[in-house]
């Protein structure tokens, strides 16, 4: 196709599959650029050592296009008492499945700027894009990206992130709605959510910002992607359409909840990491309603907790709760389809075209 997103990316079709942290994977990221669309990973969940064999296993598997994403999240600001309070209210918990929980909250990811141990990696490695969540970098760091070469991407949830987003230098706005699986891409989740639905954030972001749009958030077939495009955006990012395919890291319980009744039910909680994101309405999202927003410590805090409690509860050996876990998925995951990944984008790239003829 001769659209913005193809010709800067060198892509046949102007789809994204989203980075997701913790479920793309190498493997994943290559089926999809192998099939003419832009496959992701994230590096914002790993260490340097981590980011390293991510990066070379992907060059294994493909020579296309791939996109590396990161994590732009302000530090979080410590809060003693409230982090014990966190600890306690969740230790009956960790008790029930016969675990302890852990003796303070830590700094699991931290975020990406001009010192991240990762800069040097990712310039060596030269993907085609890199895409940045919870934020921008300073200005020097996508100097140099895009002195390289390197396409930048960037989430915005309202207008005014997108203005940012453009002010920047970003070369395409992904224009996140509510609809979207896991983290929200809000710069300040201190600030109120607009909650704008993608078709209605796409359309006001091209009429009021000077950059152009990728869609994401309840995209899941060919039709969908096809009203994006007749909106006027530059192409769309999927995420939990490629949840299913045998190439993600989803594992058994994720899975299974997906291909459930489960599926149907998503809510958005900032419970589990410390920030708003939507999942599955599993066991702690359950347990999370009752709890009072300003309870919840920062991200990413809140989330070396919640992963604690996710591991020991899905390995007690009487009990065995894959409910703890972070089963991030967007409102249209009963719209799933277990595919490969490759024969996924084949199949989009066909829907997309029959809608367009209808």
């Amino acid at each position: 196709m001769d659209n913005p997103l193809c010709r800067a990316l060198s892509v046949a079709f102007p789809l994204i599959q989203a980075p997701m942290a913790g479920v793309s994977t190498p493997e994943l990221a290559a089926a999809v650029s192998n099939a003419g669309a832009l496959g992701s990973i994230s590096l914002g969940a790993s260490d340097p050592t981590q980011a390293r064999a991510l990066l070379s296993r992907l060059r294994e598997l493909t020579a296309a296009p791939v996109n590396i994403n990161l994590f732009c999240h302000a530090p979080p600001s410590r809060d003693a008492e409230r982090e014990r309070a966190w600890l306690a209210r969740f230790a009956p918990l960790f008790r029930r499945y016969g675990a302890a929980p852990p003796l303070s909250l830590t700094e699991i990811y931290p975020t990406f700027d001009d010192d991240s141990p990762l800069l040097p990696l990712i310039l060596d490695a030269a993907p085609a894009a890199v895409s940045f969540h919870f934020g921008l970098p300073d200005k020097a760091v996508i100097d140099r990206l895009k002195g390289q070469g390197i396409v930048t991407l960037a989430s915005a949830t309202s207008v005014d992130e997108a203005r940012q987003v453009a002010a920047a230098g970003i070369d395409f706005v992904v224009a996140q709605g509510i609809e979207a699986g896991g983290h929200r891409g809000m710069f300040d989740p201190e600030q109120p959510d607009a909650q704008m639905s993608t078709l209605t954030l796409v359309q006001a972001i091209i009429r009021q910002c000077d950059c152009p749009v990728i869609a994401a958030g309840g995209i899941m077939d060919g039709s969908g992607i096809a009203a994006m495009m007749t909106l006027g955006a530059a192409g769309v990012q999927l995420g939990t359409a490629f949840l299913l395919c045998p190439e993600s890291a989803a594992n058994s319980a994720y899975r299974a909840a997906l291909k459930s009744d489960a599926a149907a039910h998503t809510e958005l909680t900032a419970a589990i990491s410390g920030r708003p994101a939507r999942a599955l309405s599993n066991a702690f999202c359950h347990f999370a309603r009752t709890i009072p927003q300003e309870a919840i410590p920062a991200y990413p805090l809140a989330y070396s907790l919640g992963k604690a409690l996710a591991a020991a509860a899905a390995a007690a050996a009487a009990h065995g709760e894959a409910g703890f876990g972070a089963q991030w998925a967007g409102q249209g995951a009963m719209l799933a389809r277990e595919m490969p990944a490759a024969q996924l984008v084949r199949t989009l790239i066909r829907e997309y075209h029959d809608a367009r003829r209808a």
